[in-house]
Order: C-alpha cells, then structure tokens, then sequence
C-alpha cells in the first residue's frame, strides 16, 4: 500500500474547500504546511484540528499539507479523514457535533414540490442550499461524483447532514446505483437523513436490500427513526415494475422519474415536446397514486428559460405529478409558485371544504354541493389544495371566517 495520498479539491475557482496532500512517515513527528486564504486569522485553528484528528486516528508520525480556500471545519476535518482513510485501515470516524436545528424529521406526506439536486463533493454549494427554501436538498452521490471522488465524498456528505442548517428542508441523499450504493449507507444512515434517493431502481427486491442495511445500521448505532425512500425509476424494465417497487415497503413515499437515463435506455432522444416520454411519465403517476404516494417529475435541465420552465411545470401538473427536481436555486421559485392551485381550483376546494364544515357542524353523513353528493375522496383532496394555497400565501389560514358559500 501506498504511503501518500491526497484529497479534497483544488483550482481557481475552488471556493469553501481544501485539498490535502497527506504522506505517513516513519519519524520526525507530525509536519503541517498550511496555505490558507485565512491563514492569518484562522491558522493557528486549523493547524489545531488537523493535529487533534490526525491524534485521534494513531498518526503520529507524517507530513500534510493543507490548501485552504475557506473550507468550513466540517469540510477541513472531511478531507484529512477522507486521506487518512485511503493509507490505513480503520473503522474510526471524526465526527463534530450534529447541530440541534438538523435533528427534525419529516412526514410521508410533506411537499415535495422541488427537490434542489447538489453535488455531494462540491461544499460551496451546500452551504446556503436551505436558505432558497426548497422543499428538499439532495446530496448527490451519484451522477455529479466523479468516480475517483466518490470515496471522500461519501465522508463530506455525512458531515454536511451533521453540520449543516438545511432550514427545515428535508434532507435527502441520493445513493449510488444498487448493490454500489448499500455501502454508501453507513456514511448516512446514523446521522439523521430524511430521505433516499434509489437511482435506476429496477425492482422491488432492491428496495428491500436497501431496507435490509438500513436497519442493520440502526440497530449497530441503537438507533430507531423513520428514513423515506424516493426510488428513481431511469428504465424501460424500471417503467414496468413501477407499482411493484411502489407498493413493497411502507418507507417508500414517492416515486420519481428520471428522464434522461431513461430516454438513453430507450435508445432516442430528449426532446421538448417529450413525445417520447409520454408514456412513461403516465405510468409513474398513476403507479404511484394506485399506492398512494407521490409522483415526482423529472429535471428540467435549462436554467436560463423560467417560460419553458414554468410551461414545464404546467404539463408535470396537468399529468398528475406533484413536485419535480431542479439544479439550481432559481428555478425553485417557478417550481413552487405553478405547482400551487390556481384561483379556479381554490375556489371549488373552497367550496367543498365548506360544505364539509357545514355538514360537520350539522352532524351530517354525507357532504352534498348544491345537488351532488361529494366523496370522502374528493373532500381530502379539496382539503390538500386548501393547504397548498395558503402554503403558497394564496389563500389565509382562517379563509372561513370570510368565506360565503
């Protein structure tokens, strides 16, 4: 085995991070060679850390060098453990303290109207993720990882959902393609995620695999919390077990669609009209609402055109899904506000609600509006549309009090 390595990232347009070079010798003690851009302020800290974790692994002997370019603590002692981890052999981990405001969960049935993708080695763009108010952030372990990164990112990852303020996001990772993507797990599962994400899912019996390591490091950590699953079906076979890998575990909680993998699968192009997607993206949704769970759309890839994303957003409701992914903070706004009802859902949801109210109120078995009969169905989901639009800031809290049916 090698006795150099290196980790971390370096360049000009590097931001928020650090690149470690770390050589284990057999004598002269511990050697740091620290550049950084806050050296004066900072420096001595930094030193501090990297002695304290290099202590805390048995180094005694090496030399480091550290090129900092503002790189949080979090992300300076991610990339020293990331280096060690690649000379020694050790099931140690260096962990600073979760923050208190990351330890809440979430709900099955929360919005997921956006879903806001980060690549998992790149910190900079963690940072202030939860501060553009997405409905989730995802960490991304897969597509945007290079494959020589995906170590080292595995251990950033787990410390962006330690220490990190995600402001009430849901905190989701996506994992690496099955079986690769069972070890990410234990970098993730023990520190209070929310939600994975299962790239090219395929089949139910890879859903219970995930399941299967999820509780076995819960049990390790005696640990006990809900972690959802959002399976991305990228495939032709995936299309077809849809309602299978919907419907096998009670933690999957939505069903997404890749479209680009898909569409490679297919052997055609993306296009805008997305003729060749059709089909595929109706099955996903009515897949996932026979299971009663969430169909979640696919990104939508031009940052630049809020039209074509808004008319996007549009047709993804109008086909019945309830959310979509975006790749940039910008688009989370268009998301949200054309996911919402409109004025004409609002006011017949208004209407059902009331006359839900008034048949309540009266002690009534049956909802009627005017000369029909409305089903229990149909009251949930005028009910939903109601939370959406005050949600929204379209309608307030206490419609009722001026409402006349």
């Amino acid at each position: 085995m090698s006795n150099k390595t290196v980790a971390g990232n370096r360049g000009d347009d590097i931001r928020s991070d650090c690149y470690v070079e770390l050589e284990l010798t057999k004598n002269n003690g511990i050697q740091i060679d620290l550049q950084s851009k806050v050296k004066t302020l900072f420096g001595d800290s930094i030193i501090e850390l990297c002695k304290k974790e290099l202590k805390f692994f048995g180094i005694k002997n090496c030399i480091i060098k550290i090129e900092d370019t503002g790189a949080l603590d979090y992300v300076l002692v991610a990339r020293i453990e990331a280096a060690i981890k690649q000379l020694i052999d050790t099931d140690k981990e260096y962990l600073l303290d979760l923050l208190p405001q990351n330890k809440y969960k979430t709900k099955k049935d929360r919005y997921r109207r956006s879903r806001l993708y980060l690549p998992g080695n790149t910190p900079k763009l963690a940072l202030n993720a939860g501060i553009h108010k997405p409905d989730g952030v995802i960490l991304d372990l897969e597509d945007s990882v290079a494959h020589s990164k995906k170590f080292e990112a595995t251990i950033l990852v787990r410390n962006t959902l330690r220490s990190v303020d995600f402001y009430g996001a849901e905190r989701m990772v996506r994992i690496n393609q099955i079986p690769k993507g069972l070890d990410d797990l234990k970098y993730i599962v023990p520190h209070n995620v929310n939600l994975i994400l299962v790239p090219k899912c395929e089949s139910a019996e890879q859903i219970k695999l995930v399941n299967g390591k999820i509780d076995k490091i819960l049990n390790k950590h005696n640990l006990s919390y809900n972690i959802f699953l959002m399976p991305i079906i990228e495939s032709a076979l995936g299309i077809i077990k849809a309602y299978e890998i919907a419907t096998v575990a009670e933690n999957v909680v939505a069903l997404a669609i890749g479209l680009e993998d898909y569409t490679a699968d297919l052997g055609t192009q993306r296009t805008k009209e997305g003729k060749e997607t059709f089909l595929a993206r109706c099955q996903i949704v009515n897949a996932a609402k026979a299971a009663g769970i969430q169909a979640i759309d696919s990104v939508f890839s031009d940052v630049s055109d809020m039209e074509a994303l808004k008319q996007n957003v549009l047709e993804s409701k109008s086909l019945g899904f309830d959310g979509m992914g975006c790749i940039h903070p910008r688009q989370i706004k268009v998301i949200h506000e054309y996911f919402a009802p409109n004025d004409e859902e609002i006011e017949r949801a208004k209407k059902i609600v009331n006359a839900f109210h008034i048949a309540t109120e009266k002690g009534l078995g049956v909802v009627s509006l005017g000369s029909k009969m409305i089903d229990p169905p149909v009251v949930k989901r005028a009910q939903r549309t109601i939370e959406q639009a005050i949600d929204a800031g379209k309608l307030k809290k206490n419609w009722r009090n001026d409402y006349v049916s």
